[in-house]
């Protein structure tokens, strides 16, 4: 078999598996769309008035669909469905029919409310998986409330971590009570996906977002079990304790991402010690005040001072280079503008271009997993309901004059 050939069975590892798509905003559309880019059939059910919100988030371009809803729906496809419409409800239970997957992240209730919760699914395709997201999970005195990604991270134990020792704490620049939650999700619908290749019986997956924050701070687990003590927060540093140095440590020409992270790991102490012999400090290289990390926790501020007057004399590109080539792990600070115009990401297919039918040409993070050494290809997010024929005429064998009526009668 050809390299060609590899890399396109990696890339359309989910082929013929349908799914359908009731999520909106970021945490169930990330979660289809991380399927979609696997390869699987995605179809969004939107409302015919405005469909998913998030198509209207931070809205620019005007009248157009957001950058925000493009960056989570790309690959998919849309129809629209009045579920308010009892022929609506009936025919999404069509759709139901031919699906492997549901997926939906509507407020708590709602869904049942519509006639489409688990049971009535489950009671027209047995086999099917269906997974829900919520803020808070069954059971939990919360499970009623509405939650977004800043609750999650709030009420999940993140902004208790984040955030420099004494300060209030922080919400962190990633959206991971979406995306994170998201992630875990698709990971289980693989998972029932291939279980149910065995038993044929399908199952119903159900995430909180509080609960899945859980799953991303386990370190400050082991910080609360080694302190007995909540974990703090611990800024740049590490919660597992310090070994300077450990941190950011600024470089020319000062500017607000101007900063390269440095880090010499407990577990290899040539680390300090190659990094004295880089910044021209050989003569403190056995010195019992600097020679652990016990004993250099003692003495951070020093340290760090004196890391930071080597780092100020170079761009945090150089310094990531001069730092990780003498064997030390570090990291420049790079910033979206620069990430998103890295060519080298391009290349490797990491970034892509979306050429998108109204919005024009739009770059952005694809997949970032390769497949026989290939990420597979994006495609456009949907425009609303772009694919009401295509969808209605393959899964329901309805032909136009069918999906026109539908549309003229208000349910598509």
């Amino acid at each position: 078999m050809s390299v060609d050939n590899m890399n396109s069975m990696g890339a359309g590892c989910l082929n013929g598996v349908r799914i359908l798509d009731l999520t909106q905003f970021e945490a169930g559309p990330s979660c289809t769309e991380a399927l979609a880019w696997l390869g699987a059939e995605v179809v969004k059910v939107e409302n015919p008035k405005g469909g998913d919100p998030g198509r209207g988030s931070f809205a620019e371009p005007p009248g157009k669909d957001s950058w925000y809803f493009l960056l989570f729906n790309a690959s998919k496809k849309s129809v629209t469905l009045n579920l308010k419409d009892p022929a609506g409800v009936a025919l999404f239970k069509d759709l139901a029919r031919q699906a492997d997957v549901v997926v939906e992240n509507f407020a708590p209730g709602a869904i049942e409310r519509l006639g489409l919760g688990y049971d009535a699914i489950r009671e027209v395709n047995p086999s099917v998986i269906y997974a829900q997201v919520k803020g808070f999970g069954e059971g939990s005195p919360y499970e009623n409330n509405l939650a977004f990604d800043m609750i999650a991270q709030a009420c999940g134990g993140v902004m208790s971590i984040t955030g420099e020792p004494d300060q209030p704490p922080v919400k962190p620049g990633t959206t991971i009570g979406d995306t994170g939650t998201g992630m875990l999700l698709a990971i289980s619908i693989l998972g029932a996906l291939y279980k149910r290749k065995e038993t044929g019986q399908g199952e119903r997956l159900q995430l909180a977002m509080q609960d899945a924050m859980l799953h991303y701070i386990r370190v400050a687990f082991a910080s609360q079990a080694s302190f007995n003590k909540a974990a703090p927060r611990a800024g740049a540093k590490l919660l597992s304790g310090a070994n300077p140095p450990c941190g950011i440590f600024p470089c020319k020409p000062g500017g607000p991402n101007d900063y390269v992270y440095i880090y010499t790991s407990r577990a290899n102490p040539l680390h300090w010690q190659r990094l004295l012999e880089l910044i021209g400090r050989e003569d403190l290289i056995g010195d019992p005040n600097y020679e652990n990390a016990a004993v250099r926790a003692e003495r951070e501020d020093d340290i760090d001072a004196m890391i930071s007057a080597w780092t100020r004399q170079y761009d945090k590109h150089e310094a990531m280079r001069l730092v990780g080539a003498a064997g030390i792990p570090a990291g420049a600070v790079l910033d979206t503008d620069e990430l998103q115009n890295d060519q080298s990401f391009a290349d490797r297919g990491i970034m892509q271009t979306m050429a998108h039918p109204t919005n024009g040409d739009f770059r952005m993070p694809a997949w970032p997993v390769r497949h026989n050494g290939a990420a597979p290809e994006l495609t456009a997010a949907p425009l609303l309901g772009a694919n009401a024929e295509d969808v209605f005429n393959s899964w329901l064998n309805m032909d136009k004059a069918a999906v026109d009526k539908l549309r003229d009668d208000g349910v598509i």
